[in-house]
């Protein structure tokens, strides 16, 4: 496994379809993407200059290991198809290994579909001001990183790279997906949390929202793609350090965003560059949420 970080990829022989904020996506033939998961950090939906060393390694492993557990509830995109048989040159297969994997080539869905547990992030931000979440009116009384009554599905749009992702509403995903599909994406996604959510507290870890990408198969059925339930696309918080009305610590950006909080920056590309003590805590709270999880 290739040890020095990898920014972005360029694999001879081929064809490069999507360059997103952490993944690069390559063409293998018609039924098949390599995902490459790259040590690439965004943050505010903009991606910083400074890799996190194995990150993508990491990102792997958890999206594997939620990909392997949660297929009793819906298919995924993974195949169990070998990099070599795509790719032969030994340094190219050494700089993918443990970060690159085979998928099945689906449509994408013009969906984020997040669903929350907690209230935090962009949904504490809605519920300051409006009571409620993408529509969602909720109790009041609520405070920051307050256990939501049940989980909620909080959709957005997916955002180009360097762009926002924005909050809508459910009868917006309607209008994109028709409503028999709408409400297939919404059951899965909540159902997918409420059994991330239960495992992974007993590991001592509170997933507090997480976003989730799903994809048309050739007989139009959903399928889980991307990644699933990575600190990239969650916010993962210890069990021990959650308090009502607090920003409790974390394994995921939210580490990064604090820090960035603290500089003169419009959150717009170009990003800052991390300090290297920001880049290793960040490789540290990754690897410890992959630890806790799966050991």
């Amino acid at each position: 496994m290739s040890t020095a970080p990898v920014f972005e990829t360029s694999l001879a022989g081929l064809k490069l379809l999507h360059r997103g904020k952490v993944r690069d996506v390559y063409e293998l033939d018609a039924g098949h993407l390599l995902f490459v998961a790259t040590d690439r950090l965004s943050a505010f939906d903009v991606v910083l200059p400074d890799p996190v060393p194995g990150k993508g390694s990491l990102l792997t492993r958890i999206s594997n290991f939620w990909f392997e557990r949660t297929r009793h509830l819906c298919p995924n995109h993974l195949t169990d198809i070998p990099l070599d048989r795509y790719l032969s040159d030994p340094a190219e297969l050494a700089l993918l290994e443990g970060r690159a994997v085979v998928v099945r080539r689906l449509q994408p869905l013009p969906v984020e579909a997040v669903v929350r547990g907690y209230l935090s992030g962009s949904g504490w931000k809605d519920y300051q001001r409006t009571g409620a979440v993408c529509g969602i009116k909720l109790p009041v009384g609520l405070h920051l990183a307050s256990r939501l009554p049940e989980p909620i599905f909080t959709p957005a749009t997916k955002a180009a790279v360097g762009d926002h992702d924005e909050n809508i509403d459910f009868q917006q995903v309607e209008a994109l997906l028709g409503k028999e599909r709408a409400a297939a994406v919404r059951d899965l996604s909540l159902a997918l949390y409420r059994f991330a959510a239960a495992y992974a507290l007993q590991r001592g870890i509170i997933i507090a929202d997480t976003k989730f990408e799903f994809g048309l198969d050739a007989a139009g059925r959903l399928v889980l793609m991307d990644e699933a339930l990575t600190p990239d696309s969650s916010r993962f918080w210890p069990a021990d350090g959650w308090m009502e009305g607090t920003s409790p610590p974390s394994f995921d950006k939210q580490y990064v965003r604090d820090y960035l909080e603290t500089l003169d920056w419009d959150k717009r590309a170009p990003g800052p560059r991390l300090p290297r003590g920001v880049i290793e805590g960040t490789a540290r709270r990754y690897q410890e949420a992959l630890d806790r999880l799966t050991t």
